[in-house]
């Protein structure tokens, strides 16, 4: 009896803990369950929120930009002027027709023009009147010539045995400035100049040497009373170095160092090791030197520094067949110096309308051209702010735009059937941005519809003996319009102002104000006009202002205003050289 309640008693135990782990179980699992559930309920609320808020933020994005929405562009910062011209373009025909001829002036020969120059040797072209030339509003003052000044120049040493040898770097004017420099440098130092070696840049791939250029035995010899040149150093000190310029060491110097620097610093390496390179050298020279050293920079660049046989002839054949098409003025013409070719657009990271067909292209450019330099982290392209600021290239068309202003503009007296020569290289996606200019000025030439592909097969292909063949054409221009800051206007108003003796007449839009008038697509063309008679009025001021520099305290550059300190100590030394002339 007692072991049967025991074993009965134990079944129901094992049962009751069965029961209990299954329920204990059960339990569990319901915990883990709800545990879960819970989170999975928190997720889903979190996730119900999260698309709540997107989906407001989306509604009500549009409906809070309605409420404020964000500023316009600054004014000036979007090129609308393509679009711009198609809505004027019938207007300005309209205005063309209505336009009053003027009497043609004397015609002259570009030919002859050219020879009287280069004949003078420092071109001072007093024999070319150019009364004719442009009708100032005001008498523009001449410039009396000093005779009888002091340059206070050594004779040059005909047993120097100490040399100078600089690398220019840049394009064609760039280099002309290192030339220029160069010579100063010489003098200062009292060493013998070998003729300049220049660097092939990266973006124009111009492999042109001096003599391709330049007229180096003119070179040579109208420096010989000052500065010796030679071709080449001598064998002794080339075997120095295994017959190599590059195996000399480099001097690294400064960007505009003065001439004490030169005197303390270069002087006794160039005593020690009898030669001296100094490469880069673009802007290593002071604009404010010695009086008797900036004359040698004048001398360098107003006399010396003659193009070479090759791009002369082409020069005078081209020019001779500008001012034949020209004949109905009189031989007139305008020159515009237009930059507006693939790599300067690249390099100024301006926006145009062309999307991103155009930025997938500017950014090849650019690498090709400068490598990462423009991809770098801590640079910072800003487009419209470029475009504001004035530091856009102009378009053929904004060219056109300021230009058919200009013929509207009292006392200038050109129409649409002006003459004009484009100096330019090959312009970007010429047939687009080219053609509307091509409409308002249908006698638009460049060296490329004036000269035979014969006749340019000595200079196609390379980018500063193109650049001098424009060089010369602007030079001798009735007007030159410069659309965008560099060396090539910088050293061309310069000499302008120097051959014409402050009487050269030169247009420079002010980009700042222009872009903003050529952004408004509602204004009509008579409201335009009247906008521009202002600009233009300054521009017209500014060009015929010949600026009066005391040597004593320079500070502008004698290649832009050599106006008066140049031209007279050129031209003493003409009449020291010549009894005939002194007085």
């Amino acid at each position: 009896m007692a072991l049967t309640y025991t074993t009965e008693s134990a079944a129901t135990g094992s049962r009751c803990r069965r029961r209990l782990h299954l329920h204990c179980k059960h339990r569990q699992k319901g915990v883990v369950c709800f545990f879960y559930a819970g989170i999975f309920y928190k997720r889903y609320l979190l996730f119900l929120t999260i698309l709540y808020i997107t989906g407001l933020i989306t509604c009500a994005g549009p409906l809070l930009s309605l409420l404020h929405p964000p500023p316009p562009p600054p004014p000036g910062s979007l090129y609308r002027s393509q679009e711009l011209f198609l809505k004027l373009w019938p207007e300005i025909q309209s205005d063309n027709s209505s336009v009053v001829e003027v009497d043609a002036p004397r015609f002259l020969e570009f030919g002859n023009i050219l020879g009287n120059v280069i004949n003078f040797e420092v071109g001072i072209c007093e024999d070319v009147i150019l009364d004719n030339l442009w009708r100032y509003r005001r008498k523009l003052k001449e410039q009396k010539l000093c005779q009888n000044t002091n340059a206070h120049q050594q004779p040059v040493s005909p047993t120097l045995q100490r040399y100078l040898v600089i690398e220019a770097n840049g394009g064609l004017n760039q280099q002309r400035s290192s030339i220029c420099n160069a010579v100063a440098v010489a003098g200062l130092l009292n060493a013998t100049l070998v003729i300049p070696h220049f660097d092939v840049h990266n973006v124009w791939k111009d492999p042109s040497t001096f003599a391709d250029i330049y007229d180096e035995d003119h070179f040579i010899s109208s420096l010989k009373d000052y500065v010796m040149v030679v071709h080449d150093l001598p064998d002794e000190l080339m075997e120095n170095y295994n017959f190599s310029i590059s195996a000399i060491p480099s001097m690294r110097v400064p960007a505009w160092a003065s001439s004490r620097y030169y005197m303390d610093e270069v002087y006794p390496v160039l005593q020690e090791t009898r030669v001296v390179r100094i490469s880069p050298f673009a802007n290593r020279l002071a604009t404010s030197i010695p009086p008797h050293i900036q004359f040698l920079r004048c001398l360098a660049n107003y006399k010396s520094l003659r193009f070479s046989s090759t791009i002369m002839n082409l020069a005078k054949v081209i020019g001779n067949r500008m001012t034949d098409k020209s004949s109905s003025f009189g031989g007139k013409y305008v020159a515009v110096h237009l930059r507006f070719e693939e790599d300067m657009v690249a390099f100024s990271c301006c926006e145009y309308d062309e999307g991103e067909t155009e930025k997938s292209e500017m950014d090849a450019a650019r690498k090709r051209g400068w490598g990462k330099k423009f991809t770098l982290k801590n640079r910072v392209s800003e487009p419209g702010l470029n475009r504001v600021n004035g530091k856009c290239p102009m378009t053929p068309v904004e060219v056109g735009f300021a230009f058919e202003f200009c013929d509207k503009f009292e006392g200038m007296g050109f129409s649409n059937n002006t003459p004009i020569y484009l100096a330019s290289g090959r312009i970007y996606k010429e047939d687009r941005y080219l053609e509307p200019l091509r409409k308002m000025f249908p006698l638009l030439e460049t060296k490329w519809s004036l000269a035979t592909a014969d006749e340019l097969a000595s200079v196609k292909g390379y980018s500063s003996r193109l650049a001098a063949v424009d060089y010369m054409l602007c030079l001798y221009s009735e007007v030159f319009v410069t659309t965008q800051g560099g060396n090539f206007p910088h050293f061309l108003m310069g000499q302008r102002r120097f051959i014409y003796n402050g009487h050269a007449k030169t247009i420079m839009p002010d980009k700042t104000r222009l872009v903003v008038l050529l952004q408004n697509t509602t204004t009509s063309w008579d409201g335009f006009k009247d906008e521009m008679e202002t600009m233009l009025a300054e521009s017209d001021r500014r060009s015929i202002m010949v600026p009066r520099v005391k040597k004593s305290t320079r500070k502008g550059s004698i290649y832009l205003n050599p106006l008066p300190e140049c031209r007279l100590k050129i031209e003493d030394t003409r009449y020291r050289h010549d009894p005939k002339k002194r007085v």
